[in-house]
């Protein structure tokens, strides 16, 4: 599936097709160029309108990456809300796989998502900063089973957990498809390093 095939399918649920055509250009072009050196016609221009259209379905450049901002955490957060596991180890090896190879495989949306927070408005900003809040509890949950049953031995949980996050969250920044690993190979590589941090030496 190719970079604008996935971006699509990460926005299908977004109507009319004009709007979602806008956000899948934003994304293309914030991960490309960065946000502040986008222009509302760059935007237009990789979605097929006039520089006008924007202004029909976003009130500004700001809107549309707080959107994209959105919807990346909440698909984030979703796929580590869904993982299951027999115990705590297959349960932090499972949320990390997803994590990690979420991150390779929707890479462009994962660059935007992550690196450009800065841009937001204070309430846009507060609105993301809640959610990114959520997949850290999350995370943090899977790592405090294991220490709970006695499988890991993690002195700073806090510490791990910004860890294992900046870890996978690091993989938009270098992935390319076409590379040695495929993301599902991304994710299990990922996984078996953190499982070695985080059980008794």
């Amino acid at each position: 599936m190719d970079e604008f095939a996935l971006l699509d399918e990460t926005w299908r649920t977004v109507t009319p097709d004009a709007a979602r055509r806008m956000l899948i250009a934003a994304a293309h072009a914030f991960a490309g160029k960065g946000y502040h050196a986008t222009t509302t016609r760059d935007i237009a221009s990789l979605a097929g309108m006039s520089p006008a259209a924007v202004y029909i379905h976003y009130r500004s450049k700001e809107e549309l990456l707080f959107n994209i901002s959105r919807v990346g955490h909440e698909l984030s957060l979703t796929a580590l809300s869904s993982i299951e596991g027999s115990d705590a180890t297959e349960r932090l090896h499972n949320a990390v796989k997803s994590f990690a190879s979420w991150h390779a495989e929707f890479h462009t949306t994962a660059r935007v998502v992550q690196y450009e927070l800065g841009a937001l408005s204070p309430e846009h900003h507060a609105e993301v900063a809640l959610l990114r809040r959520q997949i850290d509890q999350t995370m943090r949950s899977f790592i405090e089973d294991g220490v709970s049953e006695g499988t890991f031995d993690v002195p700073d949980l806090k510490g791990a957990t910004l860890a294992v996050l900046s870890l996978c969250i690091d993989v938009a920044r270098w992935y390319q498809p076409g590379g040695k690993r495929t993301p599902d190979e991304i994710g299990a590589l990922y996984a078996d390093l953190v499982l070695r941090m985080v059980r008794p030496t």
